[in-house]
This record gives structure tokens, C-alpha cells and sequence, in this order.
């Protein structure tokens, strides 16, 4: 069994045509047909049925799929190893970040990285918590990072670490009724309209947290809007449509401008009255057993080293 044997045949798996798998690999269909004939001869199984011009998959060739695409994936990272071990002179690093950290907080880690490293490719997908941490998990991602919660399921697979923070601040827009308010108390977050991110955001698994910490069920509050994109919320409530709890890293230019603000929330469950504040890490993922690339080392050193710099500064 040859490696080109088992590309060619993931690809008709893929695409259930042996045509189209020609086409996509730059041979000739009888090339394709040889190729999955001699693997099914070798082995005497059937791989695909083929009904008139129907390619169905078999039992058999389920499980060749599965096991050839682990097969080939450990090549790939076999070979990014090798080519990495030249001086980090050129390669590819795999990030999968969350939105706002992805927005607002990784662009100059990448920077820093690349200027030691300019050899070096950058390939970072955003997406929302759940599919960042479901993506590190699967290996899609050399490195995760998060402001949410890992879902309990892929606990155990994945090392967390905490590489940074931020708050989320509650911002209303000029014409809301609190923007001209020096505070608000836990009760009064039930008497406005919210605007919200959507099931699966480190930000609103963070917000409904702090609710549920102050004694406040998230049904409690009149939704109105949920959105999938941190900008499109507050351009939404910067037009005046609700309050929202947004990353202040997100909001900084707005609230110099004036065209949002930041309402404090006071704790009023006690006579102290003290400030309700809603601080997240910043999370760094990692798989606890999958081969880790010299290229996702050095970043994460990087990051480490950044995180250990800021604890010295903020304890002297």
C-alpha cells in the first residue's frame, strides 16, 4: 500500500466520482480506477459499488477512509517537522482564535512573531469559542485561544493556560436612557433591552457567568437582538438600540469618542455597594497528546513569556 494510493483514494471517497477525482489531482480516470482496483485486489475487499454512474462507498471502504486520513495527516505533520528543523527559516503555524481576541489582541503577538520569524506562513482562523476549542481538539489547529469556557467534554483532551485578560464593560449609546447615569445597580440591568452574542461566544458565556454570580437568571433580561459578530453589536447599540456587555478591548475608541459609554455596575445586595465587574482570561489551547510542531512551541514560549513579563510588572 502506497501513500499515492491511499491520496487517490480519499479523494473519490470524497467527491463518490472518479472523474472529478482525476480532475482534482491532475491524473487520468484509468490512473484513479488502477489505483483503487489494485488496492481492492490486494486486500480482497470491494471499496466502492459502483451502480451505473453511481459511486457508493462500502463498509470496507468507510474504514480505509478513517484510517488513511490519520494515515496521511501524520505524514503531513511528519514533514512540516522536518522542514521546520531549518533554523525556523520557513513553515507553517495553525491558529484558531475567538473573535475579539482575534480582533483585538493576537494581531500584535502575531506581529512580534513575525518579525523574528518572517520565513515563517501565519494561518489563523477566526470563529466563536466552541468551534475554535472542537477545531483544537480535532488537529485542525497547532494552537487554540479563547476567552470562553472549554466545553466539558473536551476537557480532558486539551491543556489550558492562561495567556492574558480582559473586562467586559456594559455600553449603552447616546440616546439610551443610562448614558448619562454615573452608575447602575444589579436591579436596574432588567428594565433596559439587550442586544446579545450568540450560544457558543466567550463573551456571552462570560456575561451570563457574572448574571448567575449576582443572583440574575439571563431569561431575566429582555433580549431583543442576538448576533453572531461582536462589531455588528456595537454598531447596533452605538445607534442607540439597547445596552450590551461588550470586551473593552473592542469598545476603546468608541468610548474616547463618546459615542458609547461604559455604565459601572454597583453590587446593591450589600451596604458596601461594591463595583460588579466582569473579568475573562484570555485561554492558550493545546492538545494533551497530539504531536506539537517546533513553530507552535516557539509561540507559545512567546506567549508565556509576555504573560510572565506582565505578572512581574503588575507585582513590583
Amino acid at each position: 500500500m502506497r501513500l499515492d494510493q491511499l491520496r487517490i483514494f480519499l479523494t473519490v471517497a470524497q467527491q463518490l466520482h472518479f472523474t472529478r477525482a482525476a480532475e482534482l489531482l491532475y491524473i487520468t480516470q484509468p490512473a484513479v480506477s488502477a489505483a483503487i482496483q489494485s488496492l481492492e485486489e490486494e486486500y480482497s475487499v470491494k471499496l466502492f459499488h459502483r451502480i451505473g454512474r453511481q459511486v457508493e462507498i462500502t463498509e470496507p471502504g468507510r474504514f480505509l477512509q478513517v484510517e488513511a486520513q490519520r494515515i496521511l495527516d501524520q505524514v503531513a505533520l511528519m514533514e512540516r517537522g522536518l522542514r521546520e528543523l531549518n533554523d525556523l527559516q520557513w513553515g507553517e503555524l495553525r491558529l484558531g482564535s475567538s473573535l475579539t481576541i482575534g480582533n483585538y489582541w493576537l494581531p500584535d503577538k502575531i506581529n512580534q512573531f513575525k518579525r523574528q520569524y518572517p520565513g515563517i506562513f501565519v494561518n489563523c482562523t477566526l470563529a466563536n469559542t466552541e468551534e475554535i476549542c472542537a477545531g483544537t481538539a480535532t488537529g485542525l489547529f497547532d494552537l487554540g485561544l479563547v476567552e470562553g469556557e472549554v466545553q466539558p467534554s473536551l476537557e480532558s483532551s486539551l491543556e489550558q493556560d492562561i495567556v492574558g485578560s480582559d473586562r467586559l464593560q456594559i455600553v449603552v449609546g447616546k440616546s439610551h436612557p443610562w448614558f448619562e447615569r454615573e452608575s447602575i445597580s444589579l436591579t436596574d440591568l432588567s428594565t433596559t433591552a439587550w442586544v446579545m452574542r450568540e450560544p457558543g461566544s466567550g463573551t456571552q458565556q462570560r456575561f451570563e457567568q457574572a448574571l448567575c454570580s449576582w443572583g440574575i437568571e439571563p431569561t431575566e433580561l429582555d433580549v431583543i437582538l442576538v448576533l453572531s459578530s461582536g462589531e455588528m453589536v456595537k454598531a447596533i447599540v452605538e445607534g442607540g438600540v439597547g445596552a450590551a456587555a461588550i470586551s473593552e478591548l473592542m469598545v476603546h475608541k468608541e468610548l474616547q469618542l463618546s459615542t458609547l459609554r461604559a455604565i459601572p455596575v454597583v453590587d446593591n445586595r450589600t451596604r458596601a455597594k461594591v463595583p460588579a465587574e466582569i473579568v475573562r482570561p484570555f485561554l492558550k489551547l493545546k492538545h494533551r497528546q497530539r504531536f506539537q510542531t517546533r513553530l507552535s512551541k516557539v509561540f507559545e514560549q512567546m506567549l508565556t513569556s509576555d504573560t510572565h513579563q506582565l505578572s512581574r510588572v503588575a507585582t513590583s
